[in-house]
């Protein structure tokens, strides 16, 4: 009886070690779809600057592309005090994508200017130059100021801590003969500087973007807004030290400025890290060159961008992701 029982649990064992091997070994069915692989999400940070500026509303639609279009994207858009601060998060890894304009991102890299205390940030890459960024030196009507020269003994808001219009309107004033102890200044963000003036709190400010700038049409619903001209001359002149500013002119109609108002511009650029894959920068260099028509309708600077200006005034080196972009592009 024992061994009958045991025979049988042997066959029993055996059974089962067959049916165990052929589990293994069995292929899926012809025509079955295999279990699709879990994509791995990949942060990318993108550092912009003030909510009303060009920079956050094109951040804000480069973030919604990358997202509708790179399944393994997490993109996110962070305000920020604009180009010094843009730079510096970049260097400590805490933005994988910036908008800054093309003089600090040189002073950057080369540890100059904001940045001689601070030292260099040499993992700052190049994706693409964007658009020019105009120096908009705004005041009232009511204030009655019509040239920079007219700024001394003013209040004038230079813009915000460790940001590009600071520098642009530190610079600006120096080719008029003007320091800031010959002004009162305040560091004010773009939203700061227009609610200051309609309180007249100050007398003038300082703002550098694209155009329009969504603050000064804001301030232009309710006060006669002037733009003080920037003229040739002084640009010339500070461009032979400062070869990042070139003349350009605020066309008329822009806000409620009857003519075209001379001015300084720089260029904007969209500037990433070292570190970011080549596959990575490729991809969001890619999608945002196939999407120009989506960046032209959020913001009146995204018309300007285009494969044909993506070096000029470029003061560090090409990500090898966007140049690969580029080569294939050519």
């Amino acid at each position: 009886m024992k061994k009958g029982i045991s025979l049988i649990v042997a066959a029993l064992m055996l059974g089962g070690l067959m049916l165990g091997g052929c589990a293994k070994t069995e292929e899926p069915a012809a025509g079955a779809e295999a279990a699709p692989e879990k994509v791995e999400k990949q942060f990318v940070t993108i550092a912009t600057g003030g909510s009303s500026g060009a920079y956050f509303a094109l951040g804000g639609m480069v973030s919604t592309l990358l997202n509708e279009n790179l399944d393994y994207v997490n993109a996110s858009v962070q305000s920020t005090g604009a180009s010094a601060v843009n730079a510096t998060l970049l260097g400590e890894g805490k933005a994988d994508l910036a908008f800054a304009m093309n003089d600090v991102v040189n002073y950057a890299y080369t540890g100059t200017e904001l940045f001689s205390e601070k030292g260099s940030v040499e993992n700052l890459r190049g994706v693409a130059s964007l658009y020019p960024n105009f120096v908009q030196a705004i005041t009232l009507e009511s204030k009655n100021i019509n040239d920079i020269s007219e700024l001394k003994g003013k209040r004038v808001g230079v813009g915000a801590p460790g940001s590009g219009t600071e520098v642009n309107a530190r610079q600006i004033l120096s080719a008029y003969g003007i320091t800031y102890d010959d002004i009162d200044e305040d560091y004010l963000s773009y939203a700061e500087s227009v609610e200051q003036l309609k309180n007249g709190a100050i007398d003038a400010a300082f703002l550098t973007s694209g155009i329009p700038n969504a603050a000064i049409m804001d301030l232009a619903t309710t006060k006669d807004v002037k733009i003080i001209p920037i003229k040739p001359e002084n640009i010339e002149e500070l461009a032979k030290e400062f070869p990042f500013y070139s003349p350009e002119m605020i066309p008329a109609g822009t806000y409620d400025n009857e003519e075209d108002v001379e001015t300084a511009a720089v260029m904007t650029l969209l500037v990433t890290r070292a570190e970011l894959s080549e596959d990575t920068v490729y991809d969001i260099t890619k999608t945002i060159f196939e999407n120009l028509e989506a960046l032209g309708n959020t913001h009146a600077s995204g018309k300007k961008i285009s494969l044909e200006k993506v070096e000029v005034g470029m003061p560090i080196p090409l990500h090898p992701g966007a140049q690969k972009y580029y080569d294939e592009n050519k």
